[in-house]
């Protein structure tokens, strides 16, 4: 099979390249200019920077915008992974968000609508059902009446975009996964382990809110079955499986990488405020906010999110790795990383 894929020097476009890697299928990955560099530097596809790529990945230059690039890539492909977002809870620039998120992935799936790509598997996010009624998020579950992030507003429109191409004909099957776990993450959930390790986080947060995790090796995993099995087209998968409360997922962090707990306990209100104080300040500094904890990433973590990826288990065969080893492989990753 030919696949095209898009977000491929992402956190987890690495791992799914890797896993693929170890396929026999063709890889074509589009990459920004000056983007391939990152698909070198983490260890993560290559084990060293002078490592050559693997013989079965192509890499084609463009952008999620760039139509003409998307076709170019994408013609005589068979499938199509999509990855590339932008996934961040305080933006700089908070239209590129939008213009990557929605409108590249309405111009990524009506290109591959056009090519009569046979299969696509679209990556989405659980934070696209918000906050329902029910405790429990299963793949049919209606959406909650609000998300509680820029991200999550964007991703819920990309998701609508995609089903809607899936209505005219496009063979779509998505994954919505929760927090993700693993070497290489630098995004907000990768920026609290680090800080946390390194002893620069304060206290830890939202103590009785739950969030449900996943290993990102297990995502990537999820993708190659998504992609592979026949019986998957125009089904919703989520990936992940333990659920923890901020309590129970710092002591987690203290066992996979031996460092201590913090002493300090702010109540939610007070984080929350200092949320939007830390929020404020990036507005001047044009930084992110100390610890990731921007006004989104605080609402986000304070509702939290518990769901039920069982579904994934039966249809896909997946197997899902315990949150302790994915956070030992993540600690071991930040600090050799650290001491380079």
């Amino acid at each position: 099979m030919r696949i095209f894929i898009t977000g491929g020097t992402g956190f987890l476009g690495q791992h799914t390249l890797k896993r693929l890697s170890t396929t026999s299928h063709t890889l074509r990955c589009l990459v920004r200019t000056g983007s391939e560099r990152r698909l070198r530097v983490n260890g993560i596809l290559t084990d060293t920077p002078e490592q050559p790529l693997p013989d079965n990945l192509e890499i084609v230059p463009g952008h999620v915008l760039d139509a003409d690039a998307l076709r170019a890539g994408m013609k005589g492909c068979d499938a199509l992974i999509h990855l590339a977002n932008v996934y961040t809870m305080w933006e700089r620039k908070p239209g590129e968000m939008a213009r990557v998120n929605v409108e590249g992935t309405r111009l990524v799936l009506q290109t591959a609508l056009e090519l009569g790509i046979a299969k696509v598997v679209y990556v989405s996010t659980i934070a696209v059902y918000g906050k329902p009624r029910q405790a429990i998020i299963r793949e049919e579950t209606p959406h909650g009446p609000r998300q509680f992030s820029a991200y999550g507003r964007s991703k819920a429109e990309a998701e609508r975009i995609a089903w809607q191409f899936y209505a005219q004909g496009l063979p779509l099957t998505v994954l919505y996964p929760g927090i993700v776990l693993g070497p290489g993450d630098d995004k907000p959930s990768g920026v609290y382990i680090r800080d946390f390790i390194e002893g620069r986080i304060p206290t830890p947060i939202f103590r009785r809110s739950y969030e449900t995790y996943t290993a990102v090796g297990d995502v990537a995993e999820a993708v190659v079955r998504a992609l592979e099995l026949p019986h998957t087209v125009g089904q919703k998968y989520l990936i992940g499986k333990e659920q923890l409360n901020g309590m129970e997922y710092a002591r987690m962090i203290c066992q996979a990488s031996g460092v201590r707990m913090p002493w300090m306990r702010l109540p939610d209100f007070i984080v929350i405020a200092a949320a939007y104080l830390l929020t404020a300040r990036s507005a001047f500094t044009h930084q992110p906010p100390p610890w990731g904890l921007s006004v989104d990433a605080a609402w986000t973590l304070f509702h939290g999110f518990r769901y039920d990826g069982s579904k994934a288990e039966r249809e896909l065969g997946l197997h899902y790795t315990p949150v302790l080893d994915a956070l030992r492989a993540a600690v071991q990753w930040y600090r050799w990383f650290g001491a380079r």
